[in-house]
C-alpha cells in the first residue's frame, strides 16, 4: 500500500455525512422533547398522524441543510443552518399548534392537521433551502 493515499474528496464527503446525520439526530430529539408529545413513542405505537408530521419536520430540516452544504461548502456555515432551520422548524410546529391545535390533534391521530402540517414544515423548510442561496 507504499503510495497510496485517501483521496480528500472522500473525507470531505465523510465530514459532511458525518455532521449532517449528527445535526439530524440532535434536531429530531429536540424537536421531540418540544412538542406536546414524543413523536419516538406515538410513530412506535402506529400513530400514522405523528409519523406524518414529523416525516415533514424532518424533511423540512433536510431541505436547508442540503442547500448549506451545497452553497456553502463549510461545515460551521452548515451547523449554524441546521440550527436556524431548526429553530423555524419548533416554531412553526408552536404557530400551528395554537392556530389549530396540531399537536393535540395528532395525539388523537387525526390525520388531516398531521398532513397540513407536514406540509407547511416541508413548504417552509424549501423557501429556507432557497433562501440560503443568497
Amino acid at each position: 500500500m507504499s503510495g497510496y493515499t485517501i483521496d480528500p474528496g472522500f473525507i470531505n464527503f465523510i465530514g459532511y455525512l458525518f455532521t449532517a446525520v449528527v445535526l439530524l439526530a440532535a434536531f429530531m430529539f429536540i424537536y421531540s422533547v418540544t412538542t406536546p408529545y414524543n413523536e419516538f413513542r406515538e410513530v412506535r405505537d402506529g400513530n400514522v398522524a405523528a409519523s406524518v408530521a414529523f416525516s415533514g419536520a424532518i424533511l423540512g430540516f433536510i431541505f436547508p441543510l442540503m442547500a448549506a452544504i451545497f452553497y456553502t461548502h463549510n461545515l460551521f456555515e452548515m451547523a449554524k443552518w441546521a440550527a436556524i432551520t431548526g429553530i423555524v422548524q419548533m416554531v412553526l410546529f408552536q404557530v400551528l399548534h395554537k392556530i389549530n391545535g396540531c399537536g393535540n390533534c395528532i395525539r388523537e391521530r387525526k390525520v388531516a392537521p398531521a398532513i397540513l402540517l407536514a406540509t407547511m414544515s416541508i413548504a417552509v423548510g424549501m423557501l429556507n433551502a432557497i433562501c440560503i442561496s443568497y
